[in-house]
């Protein structure tokens, strides 16, 4: 009987990142981005806790693995797409643009697109044990709803339409490209065998205190120019 119930203790957690990212869709369709960004956030913690909690009651199966997915792609790709969905409504556009202002926010829907694509290629792709290939579709939703959230004000100041733009053909392009960016599992605490892994922590301490909230955002682009230097040198 304990075995029986345990088994589904995973998916249960899973189904719980399911609900969250709903919310957070909710949330941003409807202009509230701290709450999306607090749901993603949420989303995040039971998609950490469903893997941990698989490996630990022994209980991997393969409509979790499927669910997982599902769950991530609306937490992860669907909540952040509507958020820049609902931002792209609030910047400003050049001129040559406003024949097509109305149109253009669809485009943030790349970002779930893209997502789904990363979430299939992690699903077959024996690489991805120890470290990433491309963006996580986690931190790709952390990015864009810190960014938001912590940039509002500057952004609508400062970014127009275009900017955004390039910014979501970028980030949709990361989740996908062939480029290994490191994980922050720990096997030991060495700084040998982990320092790549600590100069990012190191960073990322001052980044918060100086950025709040944007620092989140700013912590994950150090994290793909980290990814990317490393690559570059090794």
């Amino acid at each position: 009987m304990a075995n029986a119930l345990t088994r589904h203790i995973p998916n249960t957690v899973t189904c719980f990142n399911l609900f969250s990212g709903c919310i957070a869709c909710v949330m941003a369709f409807e202009g509230n981005y701290q709450a999306a960004l607090g749901f993603i956030i949420l989303s995040a913690v039971f998609d950490f806790f469903d893997g941990m909690l698989a490996r630990l009651l022994k209980a991997p199966s393969a409509i979790g693995k499927e669910l997982d997915s599902l769950a991530d792609d609306i937490s992860f790709g669907v909540a952040p797409s509507l958020i820049i969905f609902s931002f792209l409504k609030e910047v400003s556009y050049p001129d040559f643009l406003l024949g097509v202002k109305e149109y253009i926010p669809y485009l943030a829907f790349l970002i779930a697109v893209f997502s789904g694509l990363r979430l299939a290629k992690f699903n077959v792709d024996e690489r991805q044990t120890s470290s990433f290939i491309g963006l996580p579709t986690p931190a790709n939703a952390l990015f864009w709803g810190a960014l938001i959230v912590g940039g509002y004000d500057f952004l609508l100041a400062h970014f127009n339409v275009i900017y955004l733009l390039i910014a979501v053909c970028l980030f949709s392009w990361l989740l996908i490209a062939e480029t290994p960016m490191f994980s922050l599992k720990f096997k030991n605490l060495s700084w040998k065998d982990n320092k790549i892994s600590f100069i990012f922590l190191i960073v990322c301490a001052p980044l918060l205190i100086f950025l709040g909230i944007s620092g989140f955002a700013a912590i994950i682009a150090w994290y793909i120019i980290l990814s990317l230097f490393t690559r570059k040198n090794k």
